[in-house]
């Protein structure tokens, strides 16, 4: 067992400590609500278009809002909580992410509806750097089952939009407004018990302690940097399928509930996939290859869009559904490759704006490149080069160490406590 798993962290809040129960509601809860805002634009893309007259290049930018507004927004998330605290920033997190997705779901004009996701997606940029800090601080001898619940939360509420999504936006001409609109009123659900958590247990001013001794920054340490190209590689794959999943399928020939389904399967794969990989990032001694293995799986799933996409359809979406278990992975080794609640803060701070910036740029992308080829091989084709990088990094972010040794000694080879 891991010397983070070994010692439960200190409350230095200002309120009373928490009850485990509450913790794991408290991250079920806003986990739930940092994903609903980007994948619920897919299955309604074609409809969204023609109500806002959006043209292939604006859909583009649409769907690479998520990393943009994650990249530009994340890297002021711990400096707001050393303000507002880990606690408060999440609450105002969660109040801006059910406004702008509440409102954009109404609106008629294609400017507001971009400014509103935008607003949405920055809540959800400060909910994804804080919450892997938030189960560091309380996670103590259950830091592998806070993360599981963490990645299969996030998963969840990915999944939901896409399944749900052509149910909704069927039931009338303005369904597709539904089908984006209920996800807001999910955040605000959301919203109310956590005002009630922040009161309880105060700001809980994690973000604010004292950094690594040598003040070393992050890119001095090899796991942080390779970490944050893992980490940002299998994002872009994420928002990509987010985006573009349905529509390629769409433009294969499939209906659009069909379609729906098979970027639902996609998402919905995450749920095992979140629960799985936190239990072997803390405990495998194989973890390496297992990475290999999901990048072999994601070649597979594009492969199979390429050369056969309406023949065994729900076959690619399982092969990349399960390439996707990259993301859990990642999310698991920000806890595990870090010690201190401080240093796991800068950690997600450094990585998540990184690879979120590395993430807007492959939605808009592929959008731009099949606009130019008229048809999907080449976007496809470079999502197979892409999935090598992402191996790569991984098996560097995954070799035993910790962040902080590197950030103490700075940034040679950490001692492996493993």
């Amino acid at each position: 067992m891991s010397e983070t798993q070994r010692t439960p962290a200190k409350n230095t809040g200002r309120g009373r400590p928490l009850p485990f129960w509450m913790v794991l509601l408290a991250v079920i809860l806003v986990a739930v609500n940092l994903r609903p805002g980007a994948s619920s634009v897919g299955p309604v893309l074609a409809e969204l278009q023609a109500a806002l007259g959006l043209d292939a290049t604006a859909a583009g930018v649409l769907t690479a809002l998520p990393g943009l507004t994650f990249a530009a927004v994340g890297a002021f998330a711990v400096a707001l909580s050393r303000r507002t605290g880990i606690n408060g920033a999440v609450v105002l997190a969660l109040g801006v992410v059910a406004a702008g997705l509440l409102v954009r779901a109404v609106v008629g004009t294609a400017v507001l509806f971009m400014l509103l996701t935008v607003l949405a997606f920055a809540g959800m940029a400060i909910g994804n750097i804080l919450v892997p800090a938030f189960i560091k601080r309380h996670g103590g001898r259950r830091l592998p089952l806070l993360n599981s619940v963490y990645g299969t939360s996030l998963a969840l509420g990915a999944t939901l939009p896409l399944l749900f999504g052509g149910v909704l936006a069927g039931t009338g001409p303005q369904g597709w407004r539904l089908s984006l609109g209920i996800w807001g009123a999910v955040a605000l659900l959301a919203f109310i018990p956590w005002v009630f958590l922040m009161w309880r247990a105060g700001r809980d001013p994690v973000a604010t302690a004292r950094r690594t001794r040598t003040g070393a920054k992050m890119r001095s340490s090899r796991i942080a940097v390779a970490l944050s190209i893992f980490f940002g590689v299998q994002s872009m794959h994420a928002y990509v399928q987010f985006g573009w999943a349905a529509q390629i399928y769409r433009d294969a020939g499939l209906g659009q509930g069909q379609a729906a389904l098979m970027a639902a399967i996609i998402a919905g794969l995450g749920i095992p996939g979140g629960l799985l990989m936190p239990v072997l990032v803390a405990r495998s001694p194989r973890l390496r290859s297992y990475i290999v293995g999901l990048g072999i799986c994601m070649v597979a799933g594009y492969s199979g869009l390429l050369l056969a996409p309406d023949t065994l359809p729900w076959l690619w979406a399982v092969c990349l559904g399960v390439g996707g278990f990259a993301f859990p992975t990642a999310l698991a080794l920000i806890t595990a490759r870090s010690r201190e609640p401080q240093v796991t803060a800068r950690l997600s701070g450094f990585i998540q704006p990184v690879g979120y910036l590395l993430a807007a740029m492959g939605p808009f992308a592929i959008g731009a490149l099949h606009d130019i080829s008229g048809s999907w091989t080449l976007p496809l084709a470079l999502l197979i080069a892409s999935a090598a990088v992402m191996v790569g990094a991984g098996i560097i972010a995954a070799a035993p160490g910790y962040v902080d040794d590197e950030l103490a000694s700075g940034g040679t080879k950490p001692r492996s406590r493993q």
